[in-house]
């Protein structure tokens, strides 16, 4: 079993939490600044199965140590929008002896892509090529190596945010124009990567299961095959090199909720990106499966 976290615990030193009971616990806090589509199919999903859960605003929480004051729960579901503001969260809960979907370093790890891609890499999980610019001459240096088009995309966020795909030397050179008008170093690092052609996945998994996987067509004129840039689910039932990989990206991380998107490549998947808030609507429009509830029963098995 997992050791408690005593409230003297470091913020830094991250040691599992087990849920356990809270004085007038209600069993789960859903963290986030919304109740949105997922989060409402979560809250009843949650309450069908027998759990205590209830929206806890991420906005009016104003954690704090040594004491302050923290939601009445046992387990706290981060599903915060900014991930910013979800792993300073789950930092503070964690050092609180609150348990947390997911753990601070999992989010961490998803908030910064070169974390990510290093810790997957060294796992043994297949990730694509890529290289840190941090200059113009980087990103010259990038170029040169793979060619056009490349694949550019900020250190820091998600829900393909500020992506960019430089399909020839002049456009990279008014692109870093623009990153070099950002104000702050975290803003201009960023990532080059080839662009890959090819089916892209989304894993959903929960603890050591894969829920469902879907691929996504892409929208008429959109390079970018995520839901929300309009690209159509379609359900896959049997995808074994994809659900091998999920699970062991998901290992990686620790255990948790996450979605995991992949590049499906002739020679085998490789993982591009994963969110520790996945939406999951595309994916139960066409699963047969209903996600939510295959979610809170994870999240009922982790509260034992």
């Amino acid at each position: 079993m997992i050791a408690r976290v005593g409230q003297e615990q470091a913020v830094g030193q991250e040691q599992a939490v087990r849920p356990g009971p809270r004085s007038g616990t209600a069993g789960v806090a859903v963290v986030t600044d919304r109740v949105g589509w997922e989060e409402r199919r979560l809250l009843d999903a949650l309450g069908a199965q027998g759990v205590e859960a209830r929206w806890v605003n991420d906005e009016a929480l104003c954690l704090g140590l040594p004491k302050s004051a923290v939601p009445d729960c046992s387990l706290a579901l981060i599903r915060s929008r900014s991930y910013v503001r979800g792993r300073l969260l789950a930092t503070l809960l964690h050092a609180h002896g609150i348990a947390t979907l997911n753990r601070p370093r999992a989010i961490q790890l998803c908030e910064n892509k070169l974390d990510l891609l290093q810790v997957l890499h060294r796992a043994g999980v297949a990730v694509p090529e890529f290289r840190l610019v941090l200059s113009r001459g980087d990103l010259r240096a990038a170029l040169a190596e793979f060619g056009t088009p490349v694949v550019v995309k900020p250190l820091y966020g998600g829900r393909g945010r500020r992506v960019f795909l430089l399909r020839d030397q002049d456009l990279a050179e008014s692109f870093y124009d623009y990153v070099e008008d950002l104000g702050h170093g975290y803003e201009q690092a960023c990532l080059a990567e080839p662009y890959l052609s090819g089916a892209a996945l989304r894993c959903l998994v929960a603890g050591e299961r894969v829920l469902a996987t879907v691929r996504f067509t892409r929208a008429p004129g959109e390079w970018r095959s995520n839901a929300a840039k309009g690209a159509a689910p379609h359900y896959l039932a049997d995808c074994p090199d994809a659900h091998a990989l999920a699970v062991r990206a998901a290992a990686a991380l620790g255990p948790g909720i996450y979605g995991i998107d992949l590049f499906d490549r002739p020679e085998g998947p490789l993982v591009g990106e994963i969110n520790h808030t996945p939406g999951f609507r595309a994916v139960a429009d066409v699963a047969p499966l209903d996600v939510a509830a295959a979610i809170a029963t994870y999240i009922r098995e982790v509260l034992g």
